[in-house]
């Protein structure tokens, strides 16, 4: 079964399944496209394929023409029909794995996707999970529901486990160029993963199991969620000893070893570095360890919303004004610069806390025009325009995204008070008063 499922990827006739057409799906499926497979797309959301089958992207560092050259010679095809999973011969899982309130795994995503697969499951397909989740996820949540096909995994189907690497508005790397790891349930498994994604991926990198790719992937955001911990907490202490923490650490980046520079911000954003370090600490306990550093870190970040908004009260109670009626912009609602990803955006947070402490707050953002609806928040906000009158109706300007787009010394020249969580005033050279790092 497995020299059949191979000879169809490497003659590029075996179908393309990629389930979830959001930031981490459709981008697989561009390279899909590119790399000459025919490709199925499943999403939940008719909207999202009305809008692909028109020829139309919802994601701005995918253009619309790139969606029209994806259909080109039918090589694309969206559905909200499942009952299609049937005529994939690798089905790609790209489903959310949010957090609950309760900050545990909700894998209701993963599950009702391999229930769905489960019921069209045929023999000689390759079921691959790219959803980023705790080591064990594949063996333990999906295998036994996959069982329930009356399939046996290696010799009828194949499992194997992915994750997602993207990281929306980068320019030096892409999907197709940032190395893939993969692993695979049994050798076979690992065999086709492998050659599918070299369909449409540079470099793949094979690991000995599931295991091993899940708790790779969890390194990696752990990592910068442990190091963005300490510069958020060294920026507390710094500010406390006036010591700008920005020129401490481009200072320190002048090592060219020993030295990787990490950033402060006003909290973390996306779907992976907020998330996924509670995923293994969540599956620690299960084997009787506490992973303190994780915990300790999330702990650093959670608080640094609250310690913008605390700046923010300082900087207007010294100007004679409260918090509590003023009017304050926030700048920015992505949760990086220059990309139209709200995903877990502390700006978000930062707008609600406002709202709560009596502030009246409007947001501006290029790239983001208005709110959506999202799991924990529903803003119903439209981004104002940023014009000198405006900027000057405000008592505060809240820079918490640096989208290139912002003339930042015009919105210093305009406003009354600047927060900037960013360090994105660092070249402005006039009303350098107004401006407070927080």
């Amino acid at each position: 079964m497995v020299k059949r499922l191979l000879a169809k990827i490497e003659s590029k006739k075996a179908v393309i399944g990629v389930v979830g057409l959001g930031y981490v799906g459709l981008p697989l499926v561009r390279e899909f496209t590119r790399g000459g497979a025919k490709v199925l797309g499943f999403d939940v959301d008719a909207a999202k394929v009305k809008a692909l089958m028109a020829g139309r992207s919802y994601i701005e560092h995918i253009p619309s023409r790139m969606v029209r050259q994806m259909l080109t010679g039918g090589r694309f095809r969206a559905t909200t029909s499942f009952v299609e999973l049937a005529k994939a011969d690798c089905i790609l899982i790209c489903v959310p794995t949010p957090l609950s309130k309760q900050r545990e795994p909700d894998m209701s995503y993963v599950e009702s996707t391999t229930r769905t697969i489960a019921r069209h499951l045929r023999r000689g397909q390759l079921v691959v999970l790219e959803s980023t989740t705790y080591p064990g996820t594949t063996r333990e949540v999906m295998l036994p529901i996959l069982a329930e096909s009356g399939l046996k995994v290696g010799r009828d189907y194949f499992l194997a486990y992915s994750p997602e690497r993207e990281d929306p508005g980068r320019k030096d790397y892409t999907t197709k160029t940032i190395p893939k790891v993969v692993g695979g349930y049994d050798r076979n498994s690992l065999r086709a993963a492998v050659a599918c994604y070299r369909i449409a991926i540079d470099t793949v990198v094979p690991v000995s199991s599931c295991e091993a790719a899940e708790a790779a992937k969890i390194l990696e955001n752990t990592y910068r969620c442990v190091n963005i911990a300490l510069v958020n907490e060294l920026k507390v202490l710094f500010d406390r000893m006036g010591i700008d923490v920005w020129e401490v650490i481009r200072a320190a980046a002048t090592k060219p070893f020993g030295f990787t520079p990490f950033y402060p911000g006003p909290g973390l954003g996306g779907h992976c570095i907020p998330i996924d370090p509670f995923y293994l600490s969540w599956k620690a306990r299960e084997y009787g360890l506490t992973t303190q550093f994780i915990e300790l870190a999330g702990e650093v970040n959670v608080a640094m919303p609250r310690y913008v908004i605390a700046r923010l009260m300082e900087a207007l109670n010294e100007r004679g004004k409260p918090l509590k009626g003023a009017k304050v912009l926030v700048l920015g609602l992505a949760y990086k610069k220059d990309v139209d990803d709200v995903r877990e955006s502390p700006s978000l947070e930062l707008i609600e806390l406002l709202s709560d402490l009596g502030a009246k707050v409007d947001y501006n953002d290029p790239h983001v025009p208005r709110t959506h609806k999202m799991r924990e928040h529903d803003l119903k906000m439209k981004s104002v325009p940023l014009t000198p009158a405006r900027l000057k109706s405000y008592d505060a300007v809240l820079i918490s995204t640096d989208h290139s787009a912002y003339d930042y010394q015009s919105i210093v020249d305009h406003a009354q008070l600047v927060v900037d969580t960013r360090n994105a005033s660092r070249n402005v050279r006039r009303g350098r008063r107004k401006i407070v790092k927080a």
